[in-house]
């Protein structure tokens, strides 16, 4: 079955810039926006793309169309604009960034007056008035270029921490993204001997093997210098994956077991229908629930206040800290882990000594051009693997989001098992949307 896709995806709208995301787009956009959000002022940023500047500026131009002020932070985290419009009392924020995507691509995502991201249905509403005919306002935006405003980020980012750090060293991967600046500062003021790679943007190599989506660089790091723990961001600052003293890599499952440890029984944590199901164990073997809800920060946002959630994230690497933030956080989430260590006397290692996460595969299958997933089309396919399963695991086909691709989950507690059926899913799948069907 074809149909034509929805411009917003899991995380804003993604595409090429100049060629599928224009600057006529990013104007339409940003009208659209400001028609929704009204009179005031806006909270812009962008990552250190060399295509951020013309879409940046052609969103704002759209903002201010529509008679709303635009305060211009430049190359700023996003969890920075989600922190800045809730402190500063602003209508929105608009951030241009593709996330952990290659500098090739970028995208515009925008966060409401509390920062938190768009929820579908004002997605849905931005979209629908971009082709509509907006009245001229009765006076035009203006723009202010503010970057000094990150100051306040950083002092809130230090101010989480109930106290400074030991002069322990350790290594940050700012992926030459939007944290290449915010993250080591925020570090240093925190009282650690910060080795900072990945700093050293230049509009094309944004997450070229560095940062999240390659963590090896970082443990590599990590082990030459000794250093206590290393963090590794993607291009706009919301994920963080962490590697231990021994050069382990932890990802947001990890992550969220360390900070599960100290909660009593009876809370509830929040992840995705992608959350490992040895996290799911580990919760419930200490009287914790483990809610899943669908892949998207917003999701697991939206989740967490409802149920009151003092932790929620996914997989990746985006880890929320409801005490602190209302979307993922890189950087606060590396230093509350280092809070972690210090208030157990512990590695980082050891804390998570303990968690066994089932064996996983995670695999990408191309999607034809046009084409478009429905799950009964496979229920076949999905129920033969999961027979093959035993009950001992579990199966996620799901479109991405992000990407022209389908993402296939197979994980249980037989990795053998799960190898071969990964296997032969992804074989079957493939198999089946080249015939079209």
């Amino acid at each position: 079955m074809r149909r034509m896709p929805k411009l917003f995806g899991t995380d804003g709208v993604r595409g090429k810039p100049g060629k599928d995301l224009t600057a006529e787009l990013a104007l339409r956009l940003g009208a659209a926006c400001g028609s929704l959000v009204g009179e005031g002022t806006v909270l812009l940023a962008r990552d250190t793309r060399e295509s951020g500047p013309f879409l940046a500026a052609a969103l704002a131009a759209g903002f201010m169309a529509q008679g709303v002020d635009v305060l211009d932070a430049g190359v700023a985290p996003t969890p920075a604009v989600s922190y800045l419009v809730g402190r500063l009392g602003l209508r929105a924020g608009g951030v241009v960034s593709a996330s952990h995507n290659p500098a090739e691509d970028n995208g515009i995502k925008f966060l409401d007056e509390k920062g938190d991201k768009f929820s579908e249905a004002m997605e849905d509403e931005v979209e629908a008035r971009l082709s509509a005919d907006h009245p001229l306002p009765l006076r035009f935006g203006r723009l202010t270029f503010r970057e000094d405003v990150l100051e306040i980020y950083i002092q809130h980012l230090v101010a989480s921490l109930p106290g400074k750090f030991p002069r322990w060293k350790v290594v940050l991967d700012c992926a030459h993204g939007a944290t290449y600046r915010t993250a080591p500062e925020a570090f240093t003021r925190s009282g650690l001997e910060v080795v900072v790679t990945g700093a050293e943007p230049n509009g094309r190599n944004i997450n070229d093997g560095v940062g999240s989506q390659h963590p090896e660089a970082l443990r590599e790091a990590v082990l030459r210098h000794g250093a206590v723990a290393g963090f590794a961001f993607d291009g706009d600052g919301d994920r963080c994956l962490a590697v231990t003293e021994e050069g382990v890599i932890l990802g947001g499952d990890e992550m969220l077991a360390i900070f599960a440890r100290d909660l009593p029984p009876g809370q509830t944590v929040v992840g995705t229908v992608m959350t490992n199901g040895g996290l799911e164990a580990y919760l419930k073997d200490r009287g914790l629930r483990l809610l899943r809800t669908p892949v998207g920060d917003r999701h697991v946002a939206a989740a967490m206040e409802a149920h009151g959630a003092p932790f929620g994230g996914e997989s990746s690497g985006h880890v929320i800290i409801r005490a602190f933030a209302r979307t993922g956080d890189g950087t606060l989430t590396a230093l509350q882990l280092l809070q972690k260590m210090k208030e157990h006397g512990r590695p980082l290692g050891e804390l998570i000594r303990d968690f066994r996460p089932w064996p996983s595969v995670q695999k990408a299958i191309p999607l034809p051009a046009g084409f478009f997933y429905r799950k009964e089309d496979v229920q076949d396919l999905l129920e033969a693997a999961e027979k093959a399963l035993s009950g001992s695991g579990r199966i996620l086909v799901r479109p991405s989001g992000t990407e022209p691709v389908l993402r296939v989950l197979v994980e249980g507690r037989d990795g053998d098992r799960v190898q071969a059926t990964a296997a032969w899913l992804v074989d079957a799948l493939a198999e089946r949307m080249g015939s079209g069907k």
